[in-house]
């Protein structure tokens, strides 16, 4: 193995917790037997059941699926068939569209995938039956039934084999969204059912989560992956234990998770909500919709407008408080900053936990940007997982509104989720300045270079102007600055150190620069859901010494 390989192995595993490295031998080499006994008896439901936030249906009809942009027939490809990648095989076991809009129209399916499911997938067999898809499945078997449904009667004994597997198949080799899934799908089992069974599922369901919860969800309400796609789901998978929760009043009473009352759990989930509302709102672009930094799509989890109302039907107050322009979300590493008809996304933010970084792309210092409510500035968004070229350029610094030095990531991103070493940011200031607001911080990612470069951003926000300045401090052969453009924008270069963008309503704005050496606009693609692409335009400008400026005037439009 070549030196450097041995060398990108050491930083990307040196950050692992002993857990991670012991109990992936766990996972590969214990084998659990099956427990097919009877299912425990059902737990009466002594409180409400709310509706939870629901996604677009992705039955299109019978035993027909439309996942990741690609449709796929049941009788053509089974439950397990290789003619579609391991994900969109995991999205048929998730079982998704038993909750999705208008599922009622569709109850008949349903009735027919379930029974279609239990004989098909024998336990423990296929992709159907790996942690993070069973997770899920328990997880939408309950919801549904909890929502009016019958479940099929063979599908009460396939609920608590699977329940009783996952119990052996946790996934602490992985740890973050995926242990926090297989716990919240213990929770859920051990509700639905009743009896000593059911309450050893919630209790260790509680116990995990309980732990992760704190770690997880940072103290400005952010997930701790800083991906807004898995923030939105996170804040969906608390509140389904919340509602839960109420649809089960007493199903905690008496019991303890490690000399803890179970019952604080309801209280943890309650207090935890608001800071993840308002995270995920600030994250937002005024057309709704996330942001996209990192791994991130749109159609994955429900969309937040679902979530904010999933919200307020349990009671929670949905409220914006953006009095100074400014939302610092400082322990993520997040800012927004809103000016006039404009609002940018800055990322000033680690790759994400130490340990569990595989959501990460090289993106520091970053920015999203819209105007007078339109995408301006958009990062290059996600549209697949796995371990190919197209993967590995979506995650690149080049695909991302940030600098590039000398054709380097800024962070060593490779194979489908590993990152060896991580660029940190460092010196983040934030203050009002004068009329406007600014942001300013810095990154190591590129000092392991020969030149050891410390690369810095300020970004500053007036009612007619977007103002950034970009500094490298250093030795380097190239450096270059990236502006990838909306799809709805068209993108021109008209001289003098300058770019014409076309909004819609007529709308022109001026991109002009100070310190370009040379100012190109190229064809590229944008990625805002898993299995597509949309073409778009980047401005491509190469830094004629260490210092370029940015100004993106729209005072006269």
């Amino acid at each position: 193995m070549p030196l450097s390989s041995v060398a990108r192995y050491w930083h990307t595993l040196r950050y692992l917790k002993p857990i991670q490295l012991y109990g992936r031998l766990w996972f590969r080499y214990y084998k659990p037997r099956t427990d097919l006994s009877l299912p425990p008896p059902i737990r009466p439901l002594s409180g409400s059941w709310v509706i939870p936030a629901c996604r677009e249906p992705s039955l299109t009809a019978p035993e027909n699926f439309l996942f990741l942009g690609k449709e796929g027939h049941l009788s053509g490809i089974g439950w397990d068939g290789p003619q579609r990648e391991k994900l969109w095989r995991y999205n048929q076991h998730y079982f998704d569209d038993l909750n999705a809009k208008n599922g009622k129209e569709r109850s008949g399916w349903h009735r027919d995938l379930l029974l279609s499911w239990v004989k098909e997938n024998s336990p423990a067999l296929g992709s159907g039956w790996e942690p993070y898809p069973t997770s899920l499945r328990i997880v939408n078997w309950v919801k549904w039934a909890l929502a009016g449904n019958e479940l099929p009667q063979p599908c009460f004994g396939s609920l608590a084999v699977q329940a009783r597997w996952l119990e052996k198949r946790l996934e602490f080799h992985l740890l973050g969204n995926h242990l926090f899934a297989n716990a919240k799908a213990l929770i859920f089992a051990g509700c639905f059912f009743s009896g000593a069974e059911a309450d050893r599922w919630l209790k260790r369901g509680v116990g995990i989560i309980q732990t992760q919860l704190p770690e997880q969800i940072l103290s400005d309400g952010g997930h701790f992956e800083r991906s807004t796609m898995y923030h939105a789901l996170a804040l969906e998978d608390v509140l389904d234990l919340h509602n839960l929760l109420l649809a089960f009043p007493d199903s905690l009473e008496g019991l303890f998770v490690d000399g803890r009352m179970t019952k604080g759990f309801a209280h943890q989930l309650r207090n935890t909500i608001p800071g993840m509302i308002h995270w995920l709102d600030a994250m937002r672009h005024p057309d709704g919709e996330i942001s996209l930094f990192n791994d991130a799509a749109f159609g994955i989890a429900p969309d937040c407008n679902e979530l904010f109302d999933y919200a307020a039907r349990l009671g929670f107050n949905i409220t914006r408080n953006r009095q100074t322009g400014l939302t610092e979300l400082a322990e993520s590493g997040y800012f927004r900053l809103e000016k006039g008809p404009a609002c940018v996304l800055f990322d000033a933010a680690p790759v994400g936990p130490d340990y569990l970084p595989g959501h990460a792309h090289a993106d520091t210092l970053s920015l999203e940007m819209s105007l007078f409510g339109q995408r301006i500035f958009v990062n290059s968004g996600t549209s697949e997982y796995g371990t190919g070229q197209e993967r590995l350029r979506q995650r690149s610094t080049a695909a991302h509104n940030t600098v590039e030095v000398d054709g380097e990531n800024s962070s060593e991103v490779w194979s489908g989720f590993r990152v060896a070493r991580r660029a940190k940011p460092f010196n983040v200031v934030t203050q009002l300045n004068g009329d406007g607001l600014l942001v300013s911080a810095c990154h190591d990612g590129y000092c392991r270079l020969p030149g050891k470069v410390a690369t810095k951003r300020v970004v500053t926000l007036t009612d007619q102007q977007l103002t950034l300045e970009d500094s490298l401090d250093g030795g380097f052969e190239s450096a270059v600055a990236r502006f990838y453009c909306h799809p709805s924008l068209h993108a021109e270069h008209i001289g003098d150190g300058a770019v014409s963008l076309s909004l819609r309503e007529g709308r022109t704005v001026l991109l002009a620069f100070e310190g370009a050496a040379n100012i190109r606009v190229v064809g590229s693609t944008w990625h805002p859901r898993f299995g597509v692409s949309e073409k778009n335009q980047c401005i491509i400008v190469d830094i004629a010494h260490n210092r370029l400026i940015s100004k993106l005037n729209w005072g006269s439009s």
